[in-house]
């Protein structure tokens, strides 16, 4: 089956190149919206990944839990953000950020 194109312009093959590198964040680690558009050649599109992590549960489980802004605050209205990101042994500075040096995903 060919990928679809969405309404917005976003292939299925660019949502899934953008899951796989989500899938390859660690646990106990995270990584930033723009560090994945580094990694897939779109350095501008923080924005695209933030809009395809949103609706990443009509593909798969994928760990969107371990993805923050540049800041290391956590997404804003999705409070089981930080509790998963505890149980996986990372310890927040607040109540909405991570401590991005220390637990920012080297790749």
């Amino acid at each position: 089956m060919y990928p679809q194109k969405r309404s917005s312009g976003l292939s299925d093959d660019l949502i899934y190149e953008i899951l796989s590198v989500v899938e390859e964040i660690p646990e106990g680690h995270v990584a930033t919206y723009g560090q994945i558009a580094r990694l897939i050649g779109r350095e501008r599109n923080a924005r695209l990944v933030g809009k395809v992590l949103s609706m990443a549960d009509f593909y798969g489980k994928y760990p969107c839990h371990r993805v923050v802004n540049h800041a290391g605050r956590l997404a804003p209205g999705w409070r089981e953000q930080g509790t998963l990101l505890e149980a996986e042994g990372i310890i927040l500075k607040d109540e909405s950020h991570v401590d991005l040096k220390r637990y920012q995903w080297d790749c």
